[in-house]
């Protein structure tokens, strides 16, 4: 079973973003700017069936002659960018940083066989079947980029300006912004995980950190003095949103230092704050574990774990928090 759909949502002048159609993971925003004489994407779905809905969607609003030649990257997470095999011939830019996290991510064809080759009667393989299942690279190649930058990056796409900046380690260790001063728009990638009362999100994931960048990131977004901030996952943005967010970054950080200070390791401390409750309304609250055990790294100076180790603990936090609700045994 595949996902379909996904809202196109016009925010002018040439500028789009894709939504999929509901949260978790795996499901990103992405970006289609369009001008007479060229056409972009910020980022791209995760596996090819959603990249040719994405594609599909962004050939209805191309001028004749006009293809998608060039894709920026804001981080290199595979629902971020692996569907960029859909457009072979285009431009993928990235922060050279992005490498770094290119190598600690599976392929795509190893990740599929993790997730249809793992026992579905452990946590982990219960776990990946029941978030990942949905998706199919098995005849997904790895996507490399074709441009790597450090710092800022100016582009034009007609007569569109497009400003492309890197960030220090947040979200990942290589990732960036697109501000589009004429549509007064910024994409934010994972810098920000959104959430409204008509469509809730997801608690965000930060592999890098630490928080502290995080937040000095979305300040970045915010002195873009842009009204329409398009985040890596969930609903799109004002700038009140944005402080929002910000808020909840806060709130995780302060709890992760008070719980570090007091000798708590990490993932019992990722289950405390889970047990606090904090933001209800949130899916996904083991994905702290990722985070939290990320803002224990910058302050203990800790190497980082691989990622099946990482989601392993990710998928037994999950099971004890679904069990805790229901009543079930672990």
């Amino acid at each position: 079973m595949s996902i379909t759909g996904g809202d196109v949502v016009d925010l002018g002048r040439g500028l789009y973003a894709w939504l999929p159609p509901k949260r978790g993971w795996g499901l990103a925003n992405c970006g289609l700017l369009v001008s007479p004489r060229g056409a972009l994407w910020i980022d791209t779905p995760y596996d090819p069936v959603l990249a040719g809905q994405f594609l599909a969607e962004s050939r209805k609003r191309l001028p004749d002659g006009v293809s998608v030649d060039r894709v920026i990257v804001t981080h290199a997470n595979g629902d971020h960018f692996w569907g960029a095999g859909v457009l072979p011939d285009a431009e993928i830019i990235a922060t050279r940083e992005a490498r770094e996290h290119i190598h600690y991510d599976p392929t795509p064809q190893q990740q599929h066989a993790l997730v249809t080759g793992s026992d579905p009667a452990t946590a982990l393989g219960a776990y990946l079947g029941r978030h990942f299942g949905v998706f199919d690279w098995s005849a997904t190649e790895q996507v490399m980029p074709t441009t790597y930058f450090t710092g800022e990056l100016e582009l034009t796409l007609g007569d569109y300006p497009v400003q492309v900046s890197s960030l220090p380690p947040a979200h990942t260790a290589g990732d960036l912004i697109v501000h589009l001063p004429v549509q007064g728009a910024v994409f934010s990638g994972d810098i920000i995980f959104s959430s409204t009362a008509r469509r809730p999100g997801d608690h965000p994931v930060h592999w890098a950190g630490p928080l502290s960048n995080v937040i000095d990131a979305c300040e970045r977004v915010l002195a873009t003095g842009a009204e329409v901030i398009v985040p890596g996952h969930g609903p799109v943005l004002d700038p009140a949103g944005v402080r929002e967010h910000i808020g909840y970054l806060a709130y995780v950080r302060e709890r992760a230092h008070t719980h570090h200070e007091a000798g708590v390791p990490a993932i019992e401390a990722a289950r405390r704050v889970i047990a606090e409750g904090r933001y209800p309304a949130l899916g996904l609250p083991e994905r702290l574990v990722v985070t939290i055990g990320s803002e224990y790294r910058a302050l203990d100076g800790s190497e980082t774990p691989g990622v099946l180790q990482v989601m392993s603990e990710v998928a037994a936090v999950a099971r004890e928090t679904d069990a805790a609700r229901t009543g079930e045994p672990v």
